[in-house]
């Protein structure tokens, strides 16, 4: 063999490498995201990173090679094709086709079923099964996520004094170990979103149920958390007040039931499980909503508000941390 022919033997091989790595890549990711469990998680992402991270730069490869040389080999036209085919979940990433998070609430388990994190009139700003009423259903850990407001709320204002949510006492949606708890993130500026990535749940309360399994609840006010870990607390004592800490637009109570230790797992990489609310005048799963017409925000999810006096439970009973003078 020539070494004009060697080259061209390689040439046509290296052609091979973008849809041979493709189809590497995709299939098993795809697998990954419906075999349930973190694997789904995995590929979830995976999905939505190689169709943004590659997706573009190859298509606009492939476009100024067909202009330049007016030709477009097998190799060329089979990673045109498996481009395409990933740049659809990458569209999910932007917000574009997006579709929920593919747990089934019939299946996933366990759910968790508590009280509202609040004895005041709560409007449903998110919340429900679908991505029309709950925009947290694209994320897995958040899959059943909600934010709770207090009316008045979604006029813009810059005083965080104006919506009716600051401050709102938050209590224990229900018995269990205080597995995790942050105070001293600094409430954001209402109105617009902060865009706090580096710590996006802010000031969190994160109780461990008897199931295992993990209730968060974000954007408390710095300086309120009343708990520690390893304390324990029983159905409606306080936790906090509601803040506007984190990644946060305006003061709202959030929560959210998943199945991974946050400590161990960092936010939007769990599992999220069912979560539903009892003792209220309204339905056990809230759906939320939200119609934006300029300025005006108008709310149309539910308003529910918890049913029964709260119980006498007393305060929170310190844990070992505590009662060491943590």
């Amino acid at each position: 063999m020539t070494a004009d022919g060697g080259r061209t033997r390689v040439r046509a091989i290296l052609r091979w490498i973008p849809p041979g790595f493709l189809l590497l890549t995709l299939p098993p990711a795809w697998v990954l995201h419906f075999s349930g469990g973190l694997g789904a998680v995995i590929g979830w992402y995976a999905l939505i990173s190689v169709g943004q991270l590659l997706g573009p730069v190859i298509l606009v490869v492939l476009f100024v090679h067909l202009v330049r040389k007016r030709y477009f080999s097998r190799p060329m036209q089979a990673t045109a094709a498996l481009t395409l085919v990933a740049l659809w979940p990458a569209l999910w990433g932007f917000g574009v086709l997006a579709r929920p998070f593919p747990y089934d609430l019939d299946t996933q388990e366990p759910a968790a079923t508590v009280r509202l994190p609040s004895n005041e009139l709560l409007l449903v700003a998110w919340g429900g099964d679908t991505l029309e009423t709950n925009y947290h259903a694209f994320t897995p850990d958040q899959r059943w996520a909600y934010d709770f407001l207090v009316e008045p709320a979604g006029h813009g204002s810059t005083n965080l004094e104006d919506y009716g949510c600051y401050g709102t006492p938050v209590v224990a949606p229900a018995s269990g170990r205080v597995h995790h708890a942050t105070d001293g993130a600094p409430d954001h500026l209402p109105g617009t979103p902060s865009a706090d990535l580096a710590n996006p749940t802010g000031n969190t309360v994160v109780l461990e149920l008897e199931t295992g399994t993990f209730l968060v609840l974000a954007h408390l006010a710095p300086g309120s958390v009343l708990v520690e870990e390893g304390d324990f607390v029983n159905e409606g004592n306080p936790l906090g007040a509601c803040g506007n800490s984190g990644n946060t637009s305006e003061p709202h109570i959030h929560i959210h039931h998943q199945r991974q230790d946050p400590k161990e797992y960092p936010i939007n990489f769990a599992e999220g499980l069912p979560l539903y609310f009892r003792g209220h005048d309204g339905p056990a799963m809230p759906r939320g909503g939200v119609e934006i017409d300029g300025d005006e925000v108008t709310f149309t999810g539910d308003r529910v508000q918890h049913l029964r006096a709260p119980p006498d439970a007393g305060p929170p009973v310190p844990g070992e941390a505590s009662r060491r003078g943590r």
